[in-house]
């Protein structure tokens, strides 16, 4: 089958921005991610519908079998979405999520209180996205429930947790790909007096848009600062609606099972505890693995560096499946209860696996159009040398944003910047490459075809696009604060002048919110 290229056409853009524009005005992700699919697979065969069906149905079909296997990376990473809806739905079933909900009342004296331990947990499980927010979500949303925080501020909390942590993290499945991929690129253009990690490291201050998304999550928490849409789905949860119930119930939103009255705080935590532990387990084993196969000494770093992820968490969660069910059945749970849990913990995951596998294919459509290689072709030019971290930052958000992928886009856009910066000035390589790293988490933050963003609003039982327009407004701040600090970094050659200057902007940016939501409630 013969298709078409779009690496150096505007056209490469249509597919991402109408699926993106689409979902955002109907709120109907799935049409919208089909129209784009449609209209990807059309341009892609030069408008033969015969052709366009026919690669469709590869596009499909290669979802779950692909180069004559079944497709395990997919299989595993959906069997682990299905295995995390019935735990959750078990530890409501248990009474085990009231039993902490009513604890919490007793020990958790605010509703601030609870944002910040749900922070805190999104801070301290780091070692995947996927795994961070929708386990994250699991534990804190009986907690966030009972203080009338709405889901969508819920969701917010665990994206703004997810990929800002995960990227700054070096034992991360994150940290991992991005030190291989970097240690790669450095080593090909002659980098070799510092070691991968020391180099990581050194990025890590230089990652504007994660260390103030964090900084701006916590002032948000702090001092509950409402912004654009998210004021009115904090009004609303004050009056008991968590989400916009006018939508229906949001994926995984079981509020009619019947829960146990004879539930343990133990039924909540030790489930998620062996959950986390068999996770990271399997993560360093099968990375181990890896290493003992190659002949290389095995490293917790090295481990990371070439583990399985989506096996991992499909490992990992069958093990906490076993755990919890192990558990509801000792409690003596009625099987009724038991059965209701089972059947709709693997339904409530449904509608995030439909939008996942759309998103999935679509992201194959783009591949195939080269958006990313497009997006990338535009840093080329007579771009001056100072502002090419800022417009790195700026291509790598928009390049993640219309593919829906932080890891493409590292992928594509890392090479080009060292290329650059090897062509310019070589003392700029580091701040260039963080440039890219630090654009990829905010076009993935702000792009309704992401797979983070698509379970962090799993993860909060949140409809989709109501995550997606609640933090937009959040992440374009947080890119404002950076693309100054890029700015004022690549004319200086400082990195301590761009700190100051992100510094100096986040600090007027927080009055600012804390002004008009003083007047607001006012």
């Amino acid at each position: 089958m013969t298709t078409l290229s779009y690496a150096d056409s505007a056209l490469s853009l249509l597919p991402p921005v109408v699926a993106i524009l689409m979902a955002i005005v109907t709120r109907r992700v799935l049409l919208s991610l089909g129209m784009g699919i449609l209209l990807g697979a059309v341009l892609i065969n030069d408008f033969s519908v015969v052709a366009s069906g026919q690669y469709l149905g590869a596009q499909v079909a290669g979802l779950f079998w692909d180069d004559g296997a079944l497709n395990s990376w997919n299989m595993y990473l959906l069997g682990f979405l299905v295995l995390l809806g019935m735990i959750t739905a078990l530890i409501t079933v248990s009474g085990a999520a009231s039993a902490f909900a009513d604890w919490a009342r007793g020990h958790i004296k605010c509703k601030r209180d609870a944002k910040l331990l749900t922070m805190f947990l999104g801070c301290v499980i780091f070692i995947d996205d996927y795994f961070n927010s929708l386990v994250v979500g699991s534990v804190a949303r009986p907690l966030t429930d009972r203080y009338y925080i709405s889901r969508s501020k819920l969701a917010y909390i665990l994206d703004s947790t997810a990929a800002p942590i995960c990227v700054i993290s070096p034992v991360s499945s994150w940290g991992a790909y991005i030190i291989a991929l970097i240690g790669g690129i450095l080593t090909a253009h002659g980098f070799t007096d510092s070691g991968h990690l020391s180099i990581f490291i050194q990025m890590i201050p230089m990652n504007f848009y994660a260390i103030f998304a964090l900084l701006l999550l916590l002032c948000v928490v702090f001092w509950d600062l409402n912004v654009g849409p998210m004021r009115q789905h904090e009004l609303n949860a004050q009056k008991g609606n968590l989400y916009d119930e006018s939508k229906g119930l949001p994926p995984g939103a079981n509020s009619d099972l019947p829960e146990a009255n004879n539930g343990k705080i133990l039924g909540l935590f030790l489930p998620i505890i062996v959950l986390v532990l068999a996770t990271f387990y399997f993560m360093v084993s099968s990375g181990g693995d890896v290493l003992a196969a190659d002949g290389k000494p095995f490293s917790i770093l090295g481990a990371f560096e070439n583990t399985d992820v989506a096996s991992s968490l499909f490992f990992g969660a069958l093990v906490g499946f076993i755990a919890t069910l192990a558990l509801v059945l000792l409690q003596g749970l009625d099987k009724s209860y038991l059965t209701k849990g089972l059947v709709a913990g693997a339904r409530s995951m449904l509608p995030a696996i439909y939008i996942l596998l759309f998103a999935w294919t679509i992201a194959g459509v783009i591949g195939q159009l080269e958006t990313g290689k497009y997006m990338a072709s535009l840093a080329s030019g007579n771009i001056p040398f100072a502002l090419l971290p800022a417009v790195l930052f700026v291509l790598a958000g928009l390049t993640a944003f219309s593919t829906g992928t932080s890891w493409g886009t590292f992928g594509i856009m890392l090479p080009i910047a060292a290329d650059m910066a090897m062509g310019t000035h070589t003392n700029m390589m580091l701040p260039m490459l963080s440039a890219v790293l630090a654009g990829a988490v905010f076009g993935d933050h702000c792009s309704p075809i992401s797979d983070t963003t698509i379970l962090s609003s799993t993860g909060a039982n949140c409809h989709h696009i109501d995550h997606v327009i609640t933090q937009l407004p959040y992440a374009l701040i947080v890119a404002g604060i950076s693309l100054g600090g890029y700015v004022v970094l690549g004319f200086t050659e400082s990195l301590m002048a761009g700190l100051a200057t992100c510094s100096i902007l986040f600090v007027i940016s927080v009055l600012v919110l804390k002004f008009k939501s003083t007047q607001a409630t006012s």
